[in-house]
């Protein structure tokens, strides 16, 4: 599936057909070993089961390479009663990185009288300042970068941690095998991978009844921890940036800015018709993307094919956090991409006052950005089907009394519904943590767990 990597990315369409049936065909076969559980997740049509099956072919061969050595370690769990449940988040985001800055304000909030944290890092260390405020986070940081998988795995052991919290999943730079060894009596998929990672070695998925309602169990390895709101933590102090102008950021002074700051391996063709019909609908409109320098040309082009001049997509370079808050202030409406939605960009559109609009689907990662509406009290922007989609992001656009109603009830709701409210979030959190432990103090396995 190399090819069809490199041709999302681009935003090149045409074999999209032919990559489904591909995979389809591999499913079938049980042969899928080497299509990666990730590259499933933004490909139309595929459904939750498909992406779970994928995940547990996925992971023969590379249980079967690692068998001896998994039997030979064999961790046991036998340490002395601690007054505190000891969790461990493994990761390679720990420095300036979508996940950390969702993370940091719910790791600053953990309750330390109940809680020890520690940080398992095997990325890079950009002597940041997010890099800084992490390390202050946690009661140990340990730093796994020049260690094997099998090392990884020893050290988290020797520190006898009770929860280890992997954050990667199958994305980019992943070590998520590490937990193939099982340092840690429960482990946790939470927040960096919007799936199942399959298999039997991850015990919970952090969750909320939105993203995967009960009846979808079946297409997960994990057991579900609910949350009561949105599975996404956001923190309520992320600092805005000054505002830019349209001017400063290329956009024109007058006309209705749509926009998607989505990578680019997120835009599929279906949703570009959509945003397509709403540009020559909506005249003088321009649509704001996330400037890709190897698909701009493409999109562009796709846009002329479907009657757009293609200077009406304007293109944003990439800034530091803070610049890009201020800047995204400047979009009337975000236009969420699907099957694959919006994830910290959702939430971020949000906290900044930007409206979005989302078509909700059956898989996890297109249900995220309708999670995030629904704990901000916008369930009304959620869209169940591509013509609805289109009907709502028109209205908005085209009637300003609707648009400045959404305008006044986001801004009511922003710090008085549960999106934005880190210390309930973290309190929630903890208490799927403390339900998980006293299930394995007890002997119990994992079941679907809430937290009210």
């Amino acid at each position: 599936m190399k090819h069809y990597d490199r041709s999302r990315k681009l935003c090149e369409w045409e074999r999209l057909d032919e990559w489904r049936n591909k995979v389809r065909a591999s499913l079938a076969a049980n042969e899928s070993s080497r299509i990666s559980p990730f590259h499933l997740l933004s490909l139309p049509g595929i459904s939750a089961a498909e992406q779970r099956q994928c995940a547990d072919l996925w992971l023969l061969a590379r249980l079967a390479a690692s068998q001896a050595e998994r039997d030979d370690l064999a961790f046991q769990f036998v340490g002395p009663a601690r007054p505190k449940i000891r969790l461990g988040y493994l990761s390679c985001d720990f420095h300036d990185h979508a996940t950390a800055y969702l993370l940091v304000e719910m790791l600053e909030a953990h309750d330390k009288d109940r809680f020890e944290i520690y940080a398992y890092s095997y990325g890079a260390d950009d002597g940041g300042d997010m890099r800084q405020r992490l390390l202050r986070c946690f009661d140990r940081f340990v730093d796994l970068s020049e260690l094997s998988i099998a090392d990884s795995a020893k050290a988290i052991h020797a520190d006898q941690i009770d929860i280890l919290i992997d954050l990667k999943g199958y994305t980019r730079g992943t070590r998520t095998e590490i937990l193939t060894y099982r340092p840690a009596p429960i482990q946790v998929n939470y927040l960096g991978y919007p799936s199942t990672l399959g298999g039997d070695f991850c015990d919970y998925i952090v969750t909320d009844p939105y993203l995967t309602p009960p009846g979808s169990a079946a297409d997960y390895s994990e057991a579900f921890a609910y949350l009561p709101d949105s599975y996404q933590p956001h923190g309520r102090h992320a600092e805005i940036g000054k505002l830019s102008s349209r001017v400063e950021q290329g956009l024109p002074e007058h006309g209705f800015v749509f926009c998607c700051f989505n990578q680019a391996y997120k835009i599929m063709p279906e949703i570009f018709d959509v945003w397509c019909r709403l540009l020559y609908n909506t005249p003088g409109s321009v649509l704001w993307l996330l400037k890709n320098a190897s698909a701009k040309g493409r999109l562009r082009n796709e846009a002329y094919q479907r009657g757009i001049v293609p200077d009406r997509l304007i293109f944003a370079d990439e800034l530091p956090q803070i610049e890009h808050l201020g800047r995204l202030g400047l979009a009337d409406l975000v236009l969420d991409t699907a099957p694959y939605n919006a994830h910290t960009t959702a939430s971020d559109a949000l906290w900044v006052g930007v409206p979005m609009i989302t078509c909700a689907g059956d898989t996890f990662p297109s249900r995220v950005a309708g999670s995030l509406l629904r704990a901000i009290g916008l369930d009304e922007l959620i869209a169940t089907d591509l013509d609805t989609y289109y009907t709502l992001a028109h209205d908005l656009a085209n009637c300003p009394e609707q648009l400045a109603d959404v305008n006044r009830k986001l801004a009511a709701n922003r710090l008085n519904t549960p999106l934005f409210d880190t210390l309930a979030y973290t309190l929630h959190l903890e208490a799927l943590f403390q339900a998980m432990w006293r299930r394995h103090q007890d002997g119990l396995q994992p079941i679907t767990i809430e937290s009210h």
